[in-house]
């Protein structure tokens, strides 16, 4: 599956330049922490960042100190979110344990929402993380995808209210012997 975290590209008013992460921590950098806030350091590039910077317009539903949700432009079913945490890490592994749990916190709150609007019966919530795993923006973000049930495939182009039914999916599961998984499971343990 290919992530569609697709939004829409209008620049904002200003477009100023701002810096990386390395220039930001060089303390020798003329831009280094010139006022900068903790958004404008990292990935400048990304269009998740620009959108929390203000720099890109998208069709916000929910935002706080550290977490945005936007509608995807380019949705699988009515409905289809992204839940995007403010911090600039590229994938989940790099993301702080304050910004992942404010995206917890959010996650079923924004959930329950989508669903009581669309009338969704469930939903998928995704993460792709890193391009192997189909993440297409370098940015964390997890989809909300409702489900429905008797609606058919999407249709390219339409509003969504007529799209499809939501993420499909095409699940071939391996086994995992218990030898494996105490093996396996011993070594992540000492990670944690």
């Amino acid at each position: 599956m290919t992530s569609r975290a697709i939004v829409h590209a209008k620049p904002a008013a200003g477009g100023e330049k701002t810096c990386t992460k390395l220039e930001y921590e060089n303390p020798r950098h003329p831009r280094a922490r010139g006022g900068l806030s903790r958004y404008d350091v990292g990935m400048t590039d990304s269009i998740f960042s620009k959108i929390i910077r203000g720099e890109v317009e998208a069709h916000k539903i929910y935002e706080d100190d550290f977490v945005i949700a936007i509608l995807d432009i380019a949705p699988l079913s009515e409905g289809h979110a992204l839940v995007i945490p403010k911090e600039p890490a590229a994938t989940i592994d790099e993301l702080s344990d304050d910004h992942a749990a404010a995206v917890g916190r959010v996650l079923p709150r924004i959930t329950r929402a989508i669903k009581k609007v669309t009338g969704a019966t469930a939903c998928n919530i995704l993460q792709n993380n890193g391009a192997d795993a189909g993440q297409v923006v370098d940015h964390v973000h997890f989809h909300i995808i409702p489900r429905f049930k008797d609606r058919g495939e999407n249709v390219q182009g339409s509003p969504h209210f007529q799209n499809g039914p939501g993420l499909t999916t095409n699940w071939n599961p391996g086994t995992l012997t218990p030898e494996e998984a105490l093996e396996l499971g011993k070594h992540i343990k000492r990670l944690l």
